[in-house]
């Protein structure tokens, strides 16, 4: 018994470590608000010159500031799940709106912002364009400050594309026709019609431009912001302070990754719930290049197709998606299935995806099922308690057998004494005798721990729980419990602490409380151990969990709660059926009871009799 303690605290002080790891060591770094001054220093790039050396596209020249693209005529794009406007300067998709996601839990909340115009806060558009290679001028070619006339269509919405066109008085007439599907698809057909007597070499590309690291960025280490790209199947990400330390490449004159792309490949951005991301053929070869300007604080991710030879009197042309929306798992899932190569894995199933992807897959159909995401989560737990009941009911049964090898193993101390190699080697004896392995307790805590941690990346970073309601005050599962035992869950007229506040650790909800007292239930199943130390680690560990899961998501503290009930029912009822009786009431009734000192019966929570 005294092996199997031993080995239950190993693992429950290393899970604790782990976590305490996570919440401490590794804390969100603040991040200073960039100011509305500072961004309007910010210098723009202009149009991508060419590199006549390889035919790419070559750095930028830095340029005098360029008007605000919200200056420029525009064009509005309306569909189910978007609203803003297409700006003419660039013909940038440069002011969109998700007008299905708010801000908030509040419904009156702004609807959340994907794009904004250069200029603004946290600016962040996409632009198309063509870069010269041969027989046509670097500055005859439509860039990212180009300024285009509509052609054909007023409104960009799911029936009615939009054809913006370009005359550069060279020979050359480019078109961009931009059409989008009702969620969250663009596709962007560039063309240019070659009317003069020579022929032009030119490369299409499309970009996304980001005006210094997003304000909203979450830099918790579990989840993945910044750059995101597919290529030949390869899935790579680098987070936005990592692209600042690129080398410097001398084709493209900035710090840069270029990559070439033979087939199958998208680069883009992601933050915690949105991305935005650049889909070309995926049968054909491009260029894949991030950028990180420094003297203008500027991210850049750049799909660059082949060169495209157009002969006098023809039209050439290519297509290539944008992404731009929220990265809903049904939604991005359909995407992949009509070609985007790899495309479920833009959301970021971590080191365990092995486990987050089955896990999320169970998640997101027994809500479809039942209805509440919340009761989705209880279902999960009895899922997964299901499929591991085998271990967990081998690992009871050896707990119920060490029980009844207690009588033995006192007297096997008795006869030891103070000869420890003797009372080991008894105790080895012992279990191998009754085919007991004195390990076996700790299965259940061992395989709890990556499900519990796979759980929390689901639930951090999917979608489908932000916002998602379970009952009364939860009603987001993604956030911490609201309610707070200082003001009575609410019934008194306070409001809670803040995050900031030195009180806001022991601002306890009800469910961080449920979760304590399960914790401490289920350790009822057993009398405390004699030995004072483990007695000490025992009594304090539901309570150090309850302030140490006590702020993290709603979601998860429902799961744990939830596996410590089942997790106390299961092992109550396989003790009982191997003879066993665990005297809970007796246990907690001792708990409170017990004098100083005083030892309890083995399975009874009464006191012995006094001396």
């Amino acid at each position: 018994m005294e092996d199997q303690n031993k080995n239950l605290i190993l693992a429950l002080v290393l899970s604790t470590l782990v976590i305490i790891v996570w919440t401490f060591l590794f804390p969100p770094e603040a991040q200073a608000p960039a100011t509305l001054d500072a961004v309007q220093e910010q210098q723009d790039a202009t149009a991508p010159v060419t590199d006549t050396t390889t035919g790419g596209i070559a750095a930028p020249a830095d340029a005098v500031a360029n008007e605000p693209a919200t200056e420029a005529p525009r064009v509005t794009i309306q569909t189910p799940e978007l609203s803003g406007t297409i700006s003419l300067l660039g013909g940038r998709i440069d002011d969109l709106k998700l007008t299905q996601y708010h801000e908030t839990i509040d419904d009156s909340s702004p609807t959340v912002t994907l794009l904004s115009p250069s200029g603004t806060p946290d600016a962040y558009f996409a632009s198309f364009g063509w870069a010269a290679v041969d027989g046509v001028a670097a500055d005859a070619v439509p860039g990212p400050d180009t300024l285009w006339t509509v052609e054909d269509g007023e409104t960009l919405t799911p029936e009615t594309p939009v054809t913006l066109a370009y005359d550069n008085g060279a020979g050359q007439i480019f078109r961009t026709t931009i059409s989008v599907d009702d969620k969250y698809m663009f596709s962007v057909d560039q063309s240019v019609e070659n009317t003069g007597a020579a022929a032009v070499s030119l490369r299409p590309y499309g970009l996304l431009r980001q005006e210094g690291m997003p304000s909203d960025l979450q830099n918790f280490f579990i989840l993945h912001e910044g750059l995101v790209r597919m290529t030949d199947g390869t899935l790579e990400e680098v987070k936005y302070k990592n692209m600042v330390d690129f080398a410097v490449d001398p084709n493209e004159g900035t710090n840069a990754e270029r990559q070439d792309v033979t087939s199958a490949g998208w680069i883009g951005y992601t933050d915690h719930y949105w991305m935005t991301t650049l889909i070309p053929d995926q049968s054909v070869p491009f260029r894949s290049t991030a950028k990180y300007f420094p003297s203008r604080d500027i991210f850049q991710a750049e799909a660059v197709q082949e060169p495209q030879s157009v002969a006098p009197g023809a039209t050439a042309s290519v297509t290539t998606q944008l992404f731009a929306g929220a990265k809903e798992w049904e939604t991005i899932g359909d995407y992949e299935k009509a070609g985007v190569t790899g495309f479920i894995d833009s959301i970021d199933w971590g080191w365990f995806f092995f486990l987050t992807k089955p896990i999320f897959w169970v998640l997101h159909h027994l809500n479809l099922l039942i209805g509440n995401m919340g009761f989705a989560i209880i279902g999960l737990t009895f899922f997964l308690k299901l499929l591991v009941l085998p271990l967990a009911y081998k690992s009871y049964v050896s707990m119920a057998r060490m029980k009844e090898l207690q009588p033995e193993m006192e007297k096997l101390k008795e006869r030891s004494g103070d000869d420890k190699a003797a009372l080991q080697t008894g105790m080895m004896k012992l279990y191998k005798e009754n085919k007991v392995n004195p390990a076996a307790g700790c299965l259940p805590i061992l395989i709890q721990i990556p499900i519990f941690f796979s759980l929390y990346k689901v639930i951090f970073v999917t979608l489908e729980l932000r916002h998602a309601p379970w009952i009364g005050w939860i009603q987001d599962l993604s956030a911490p419990d609201p309610s707070s035992i200082l003001n009575l869950f609410g019934l008194l007229p306070y409001a809670t602490p803040g995050i900031t506040s030195p009180f806001h650790i022991i601002s306890l909800g009800v469910l961080p409380i449920l979760l304590g007292i399960s914790m401490w239930l289920q350790q009822r199943l057993n009398p405390a151990p004699a030995d004072a130390t483990q007695k000490m680690i025992f009594a304090w560990m539901p309570w150090v969990f309850m302030f140490m899961l006590g702020r993290f998501a709603s979601g998860l503290v429902l799961y744990w709660i939830t596996n410590n009930t089942i997790t106390f029912t299961q092992q109550y009822l396989i003790m009982r059926s191997h003879g066993a009786k665990p005297d809970v009431f007796g246990n907690i009734k001792g708990t409170f009871s017990r004098k100083k000192g005083e030892p309890v019966a083995a399975n009874s929570g009464k006191k012995p009799k006094g001396k």
